[in-house]
């Protein structure tokens, strides 16, 4: 029978895949190390599978681009068999490297270091164990870290000098960043690696379409059309019809990749590291919190500036507790690895955040600065800072090495949603039920007569600060008293509303409880530190 290498050979030239040797291989290859693969496995631009070769079976992993570069040349095995081997070793190997590779081998290999792999993928074939969830941490707390700084420099801007001065530096921030991009090395171009225009389109189109419903959802309508929508459907508000278009694409693109796959050719996204049941848990869990992060980072400072009528600059040192509580969680919630298990500490995380909004919405009032409210927002960071590191780390962990390109644009994908999604329903909700108080206590308030009802537009009914209350009432019949029972009303609904708003946030954390269930359960100090998944049996064990 012919060998397996020449039926490998054979399979790349008939589908036009790119299929190389595994790290582990090109290791043993290049003397880096004595151990012998057990199992023939390779890596591909096609989708993972096992085939039966002849009389033995062979594996193959899809792979990112940067790991399938210079096939069939020393340069290529090089860069695998480094990534393999990671940090620790890839010093010595490089002397190694030097001392029987030609200079030009080693050249070629320097000249790729543009293709190299992203933050994600870079952290998942270069640091194990508690390392590798210590690096996760550094990069899931930078979210937080961003908000503080946003937070500070806006608010900066907007009261020592303009509030137009912050959307100039955007443009300045973008256009750097255009510029810098051009100073980046070229990759070369790959003709075998065909992307996947229909797949592109589905999904970008389905989740523009599902964001911008939900962004419209308290403009437009939750149900029934506004008077702001732009058009209706049988009275519906397009804001849902545009979320369920949005939905029927992105599921078109899950099916669309999946007989994709199954015909050989590379998808835009590997459906491998969602294909559990504890993948699926986790991403759920995550879009969760995200979302919910979303919402508070949405009402909080709301209610700070309309309610308190404090500027941007008094909104992000209110704020500043909050996002520093989740910065520092992410980073130091990884001490903990080697003493609970996943499960158990996302339990307690979206246990701790729902007490943490229950008490937000029997304690929070007018006043932001009560001890009371900071406790509640601290406790609320403390446990969406936890999640963040935590189920970041179990996604990484969960997948091959290869695919950790695939776990970060999946991360990046579902938190961007989520964050639309938490802001858009919060927003719609906060809105939802500051206008149902106001006309239930209109409706029974003798003070505020039905003339005045009639002056008033209570059709597009929003957030307003005592101030700007009292200057719509001046163009009115309402007298002084009248003024002072509508601000009393303004208040105690927006009130009302916060307190709701947190009170459906504690059932979202307590519902999401369910999915944490179904993480890993590993036992203390047994967390993966190779970061395959178990559902793949390792090539073979790296030389100690």
């Amino acid at each position: 029978a012919p060998s397996a290498v020449k039926m490998v050979e054979g399979l790349a030239n008939q589908r036009g895949e790119t299929i190389v040797s595994h790290g582990a291989a090109a290791a043993n290859a290049l003397g880096l190390t004595t151990q012998v693969p057990m199992r023939a496995v390779y890596l591909t631009s096609g989708p993972s599978r096992r085939l039966k070769l002849g009389s033995q079976m062979v594996e193959f992993r899809h792979a990112p681009i940067w790991q399938l570069i210079f096939p069939g040349r020393a340069a290529g095995e090089v860069v695998r068999a480094l990534a393999w081997l990671g940090p620790e070793k890839a010093g010595e190997a490089i002397r190694k490297l030097r001392a029987k590779l030609p200079p030009s081998d080693l050249t070629e290999v320097a000249s790729v270091r543009a293709r190299l792999p992203t933050l994600v993928a870079l952290i998942a074939n270069h640091y194990s164990g508690q390392q590798q969830a210590a690096a996760l941490g550094w990069l899931g707390s930078a979210r937080a870290m961003a908000g503080v700084l946003a937070f500070l420099i806006i608010g900066t801007l907007e009261r020592f000098v303009s509030w137009r001065v912050a959307f100039a530096l955007l443009v300045v921030h973008a256009a750097a960043i255009l510029f810098l991009s051009f100073k980046l090395k070229p990759a070369a171009k790959r003709p075998e690696v065909k992307i996947d225009g229909i797949g592109v389109t589905l999904i970008a189109f389905g989740v523009i379409v599902l964001i911008f419903g939900f962004n419209n959802v308290r403009g437009w309508g939750l149900l029934m059309a506004r008077p702001n929508a732009p058009f209706e459907v049988l009275g519906l508000s397009p804001a849902p019809i545009m979320i369920v278009i949005g939905i029927v694409f992105i599921s078109a693109f899950l099916a669309w990749t999946s007989k994709r796959e199954s015909t050989g050719k590379t998808p835009l996204l590997a459906l491998e590291v969602v294909d559990s049941a504890k993948e699926r848990a986790t991403v759920l869990a995550m879009f969760a919190i995200v979302g919910m992060e979303a919402a508070v980072n949405f009402t909080v400072p709301l209610y700070i500036q309309i309610v308190q009528g404090r500027d941007a600059f008094q909104t992000a040192i209110a704020m500043m507790p909050f996002n520093l509580t989740v910065f520092f969680t992410a980073i130091l919630v990884v001490r903990i690895y080697n003493k609970f298990t996943p499960r158990q500490i996302a339990g307690s995380a979206f246990g701790l955040v729902a007490v943490s909004t229950l008490w937000l919405a029997f304690v929070v009032s007018n006043d932001w600065s009560t001890f009371p409210v900071l406790l509640g927002l601290v406790g609320f960071g403390i446990g969406q800072g936890a999640l963040v590191t935590l189920l970041f780390n179990v996604l990484v962990t969960s997948s091959p090495k290869e695919l950790a390109g695939d776990v970060g644009a999946l991360r990046g994908t579902a938190n961007n949603m989520a964050a639309a999604v938490g802001t858009a329903l919060i927003g719609a909700l906060v809105v939802g039920v500051l206008s149902t108080g106001i006309m239930a206590k209109l409706t029974e308030n003798p003070v505020i007569p039905a003339e005045l009802k009639q002056q008033v537009d209570l059709d597009n009914i929003n957030f307003l600060s005592n101030d700007r209350l009292k200057e719509r009432l001046q163009n009115t019949t309402a007298t002084p008293e009248q003024v002072v029972e509508a601000v009393k009303i303004n208040e105690d609904a927006r009130l009302q509303a916060l307190k709701i708003a947190f009170f459906v946030l504690s059932g979202i954390a307590l519902l999401a409880i369910f999915p944490s269930r179904m993480l890993p359960g590993y036992l203390p100090g047994e967390i993966p530190a190779d970061g395959k998944s178990p559902k793949l049996a390792p090539a073979s064990r790296k030389a100690s």
